[in-house]
């Protein structure tokens, strides 16, 4: 009876974690978002810099968390191989998005402009932002309570719906927009998973970012058929590559 009872009250503990890791940044984005709607209405502040200040207020809350439960490798700030190997296997991911674009979406002959400024801003606040809550705090709140395959998936489904209503190149609404998105979270949270380390997919994320859409920005805005055919295509391949890095054993596993 008391190993059912220590067990269930660890379950609890564990499911307990999951909530403040979700509605803590959350609540912390709330309280900012009364404040950046007020100064967007005036103009005193863009959509970009509406964007930086709630995903600052979700990463700061996520980081303090997340260092006081698990600590910075228990958050997935690892370097070293977990590093290069994140980079690799996300460096995957790039390549075919790069290309898919270049080949699907016609690309303005206008060249941009603050690329220094914008690569920042994709840097910190659209991946580092993101993916220290999603795959630092919120995947090993997840682990701990329903598993790390639970984790991966539950991470990169959160990622998938960020990234659709706030990420710079989701140019559409569409349902195969939103199910691009969440398979690239998904991939990106069994890299998390395969190499314990978030900082090469925020790397790679990043880079993903800037190459496909702002140095080669789209003319004069992306069609839907456009933006349909990429989605669908670049889905497919990274189906593949999940399928190909999906855990075999639990060895596999680096939390």
């Amino acid at each position: 009876m008391s190993d059912g009872s220590e067990s269930s009250v660890s379950d609890r503990s564990a499911g307990q974690r999951v909530l403040l890791a979700i509605a803590l940044p959350l609540a912390a984005a709330a309280i900012t978002g009364l404040f950046v709607t007020n100064f967007s209405e005036t103009g005193k502040l863009s959509s970009q810099g509406a964007t930086a200040v709630l995903m600052s207020n979700i990463a700061v809350v996520s980081w303090l968390l997340g260092l006081r439960w698990y600590g910075a490798r228990g958050l997935g700030l690892r370097g070293g191989r977990p590093l290069y190997a994140g980079i690799g296997f996300a460096a995957l991911a790039w390549i075919v998005t790069l290309a898919l674009r270049i080949f699907f979406v016609e690309i303005s002959p206008v060249g941009p402009g603050n690329t220094a400024r914008t690569f920042i801003y994709l840097l910190l606040f659209e991946a580092f932002a993101t993916q220290i809550w999603t795959y630092g705090l919120l995947f090993r709140a997840v682990a701990g309570w329903r598993g790390p395959i639970t984790a991966a998936i539950t991470s990169g489904i959160f990622f998938g719906l960020i990234a659709t209503l706030l990420f710079q190149e989701s140019y559409s609404g569409s349902q195969l927009n939103i199910i691009y998105f969440i398979i690239w979270g998904i991939l990106y949270g069994i890299i998390r998973l395969r190499t314990g380390s978030l900082l090469g997919t925020v790397l790679i994320q990043s880079l993903q970012s800037f190459s496909a859409w702002v140095a080669l920005p789209p003319y004069p805005e992306p069609q839907q058929s456009q933006l349909q055919n990429l989605y669908l295509s670049a889905t497919v391949a990274y189906l593949v590559i999940i399928w190909r890095l999906w855990p075999k054993q639990e060895d596999d596993y680096r939390l």
